[in-house]
């Protein structure tokens, strides 16, 4: 016999977890006793949201690094731990945006057994209710049931697109004695499509001379970059990516055009370029993460054939020849025995690339590209990097050159704000080799600044670079494009660099190329505490850049 908390943490391990992340409470002691005994670590955060972060940057690194080493590994999904009541509230932020960014997190919540719920209401309200609608499913550990609960919360987290499963477990389950019973699920084979489907799409690959892919989160989640990269060499097929995508082919290739998604600028040299095409492959593209000119962007009589990990029911574009299931399987199943293609004229795709190199050029002086710019160029060729919401993550996504997958991490379906910060500190703990870059605005880290406690106390060494300039930036451009009054967008400035050094890191404030450029060769050195870099920046500084 075993107690339910147990059962819960062998059963995650037995995926592959290895830590989770939280803010702990009465009700949830055992199962965090039972996560610990199991050999997953838990990490205590200043609040649920971060929490969920931070695993989320960790599932990033630790998926790669896993599927590396043993190829078709399980998906070991992310874990956040809220106690009832306000510790579930505040999740909710972060459960929403891995339903829409498609991260497979297990949200185990304790709860007071529904029998004492009849009378005791402190704290109490319906979990389940409030998950129900931001997650794959929502489901409660029963009392001899509990490794059949977790196992199905992890089959339909990791299932197609990934997701979050919320698990709310009472206590009596959680500390109750379970019978032991090791029950397990068959791994499922990679879904590869048969018959006259893929015989059609294979036709009309076959009859096209210039194809050209959009590739998306799907695309990165099913390890599909070399699969990728061999298709478009093949093809001879310009890729774009979405912002979740950028480097599942690397963004130096000659064939890549970079991420889209939210920068007007961007799709002012992206959309008419399709028409490039005979032919549009979708390569796990979900257009969750696009703006809506990206709506019915094909033009007409292009053949769309799209390989989508789980049926799409978005209504965002066509698709006249769709294959579900394992999305580089499939790519390997279009382009099988396939010749080679003349591909759209070089000059053209030479010509777009220079086009988005120039329309994304840094400022002459100072300015957020210039940080961009100067940092890209003297970080190591493989530091990650995240990015947080707001003005300066569009034109980041534009600029920083990606060379992996989950190089660049943000989030871009919710779009979110107070995630770079935590985002990168989980990446920093699953990959403690790599530099590792939070760009974030100074309402953003405002939102979360408490984590930066976190990262003093795990001894992060990670790089915080802050874009200040004392507003809400991109709301101020939508604000006065509309030609509405100025509301709400503007703050007063915090010294970050005091708060930085009041928090156990280091910090300096830059207003300049060669001050930048020193603070961040200091950060480059410093691997003992994290850094936190000021860059003071017009309260214009975005206008006309995105």
């Amino acid at each position: 016999m075993r107690s339910g908390a147990d059962i819960i943490g062998q059963s995650l391990a037995r995926q592959g977890c290895r830590v989770a992340f939280g803010m702990p409470g009465g009700e949830v002691l055992a199962l965090i006793d039972g996560l610990a005994k199991a050999g997953i670590r838990f990490v205590l955060t200043k609040h649920e949201n971060a929490a969920g972060f931070m695993a989320e940057g960790y599932w990033h690194r630790q998926a790669l690094e896993d599927h590396a080493l043993e190829g078709s590994a399980p998906m070991a999904p992310g874990i956040l731990v809220a106690t009832l009541g306000p510790g579930a509230a505040n999740a909710v932020n972060v459960v929403a945006n891995a339903h829409q960014d498609r991260v497979p997190l297990i949200v185990l919540t304790g709860r007071v057994d529904q029998a004492e719920a009849e009378s005791y209401t402190h704290q109490v309200f319906d979990h389940q209710a409030l998950f129900r609608p931001i997650t794959k499913a929502t489901l409660t550990a029963s009392k001899g049931a509990v490794a059949r609960v977790i196992e199905r919360a992890i089959a339909i987290a990791t299932e197609g697109q990934p997701g979050p499963v919320h698990v709310d477990v009472p206590i009596s389950v959680a500390e109750g004695e379970e019978r032991d019973e090791d029950f397990r699920r068959a791994l499922p084979a990679s879904a590869v499509a048969v018959g006259e489907a893929l015989e059609t799409a294979r036709a009309v690959l076959a009859a096209a001379r210039r194809p050209l892919v959009i590739a998306g989160v799907d695309a990165v989640n099913s390890h599909a970059g070399e699969v990728l990269r061999g298709f478009i060499e093949r093809c001879n097929a310009p890729v774009i990516t979405t912002y979740k995508a950028k480097g599942l082919v690397p963004e130096d290739h000659p064939l890549s055009l970079g991420g889209a998604g939210l920068s007007p600028k961007a799709d002012k040299h992206l959309l008419p370029f399709l028409a490039e095409a005979d032919c549009i492959v979708l390569a796990g593209y979900d257009p969750i993460e696009m703006r809506i000119n990206w709506r019915d962007p094909f033009p007409a009589g292009v053949p769309v054939i799209e390989l989508a990990a789980s049926l799409p029911t978005h209504q965002m574009h066509r698709a006249d020849h769709l294959l579900v299931g394992d999305i580089g399987a499939n790519l390997a199943a279009i382009s099988d025995g396939l010749a080679a293609k003349p591909g759209i004229d070089t000059a053209k795709v030479m010509a777009t690339k220079s086009a988005l190199r120039a329309a994304f050029a840094p400022e002459p002086a100072w300015g957020p590209g210039v940080v961009f710019d100067t940092i890209r160029r003297l970080a190591p060729a493989d530091t990650l990097a995240t990015a947080d919401s707001g003005a300066h993550r569009i034109l980041l996504s534009q600029m920083w050159t990606v060379l992996e997958p989950r190089g660049l991490m943000q989030s871009s379906a919710l779009c979110t704000m107070g995630c770079a910060v935590p985002l990168a500190m989980g990446a920093q703990m699953a990959s403690p080799e790599r530099y590792v870059i939070a760009f974030v605005g100074d309402a953003g880290l405002e939102m979360g600044i408490g984590e930066l406690a976190t990262a003093r106390d795990l001894g992060l060494p990670v790089i915080v670079v802050v874009l200040q300039d004392e507003r809400l930036a991109l709301i101020d451009l939508k604000q006065r494009a509309s030609g509405r009054a100025e509301l709400g967008v503007r703050f007063g400035a915090t010294d970050f660099a005091a708060v930085a050094k009041a928090f156990g890191g280091d910090g300096i404030t830059v207003s300049d190329r060669a001050g930048l450029e020193a603070a961040f060769a200091g950060a480059l050195a410093r691997r003992d505490r994290f850094t936190l870099i000021a860059a003071k920046i017009a309260p214009d500084a975005y206008e006309g850049r995105l």
